[in-house]
């Protein structure tokens, strides 16, 4: 099998499992089945396709898979993380104009918004979740 042939598989896998467990399991509790890490037998991961095919899979689906940045980040989370790299997931709010609450889902590698299209919009944002979680420190 080739690399490009598991990477589809193993996508084509998240986008049909993680969102509708969105749906019925707090994120919290399904980070750490998301958070699988490298893998040994996860070969080289081609990121371009893959990003792109949870793009077009969360798009042309019907609920509960409609794209939302909720299921695309977790979603790429769980990828990347297999493929071995050290992403994080923020979840974050705020105040729109309006006074309306607004929450956004996003990744961070090396600190910085990835895979981001309005990466300067996130500073607004106050950060109410991270996986990761931080370990807490010993007293």
């Amino acid at each position: 099998m080739t690399a490009v042939t598991w990477w589809r598989i193993r996508t084509l896998a998240a986008v049909v499992v993680i969102p509708p467990l969105l749906h019925i399991r707090p994120l919290h509790r399904l980070a750490g089945r998301l958070d699988r890490g490298g893998s040994r037998s996860a070969p080289p991961l081609p990121l371009e396709r893959v990003v792109d095919w949870v793009d077009i899979l969360l798009q042309r689906l019907p609920w509960p898979w409609r794209h939302t940045c909720l299921k695309r980040a977790a979603v790429l989370y769980a990828l990347l993380r297999r493929g071995g790299m050290p992403v994080e997931l923020r979840i974050g709010v705020q105040r729109d104009a309006g006074g309306a609450l607004a929450a956004h889902a996003w990744l961070l590698l090396d600190g910085a918004p990835y895979l981001e299209a309005g990466k300067e919009i996130l500073a607004s944002f106050q950060v109410i979740a991270t996986f990761p979680e931080a370990p807490v420190p010993a007293p």
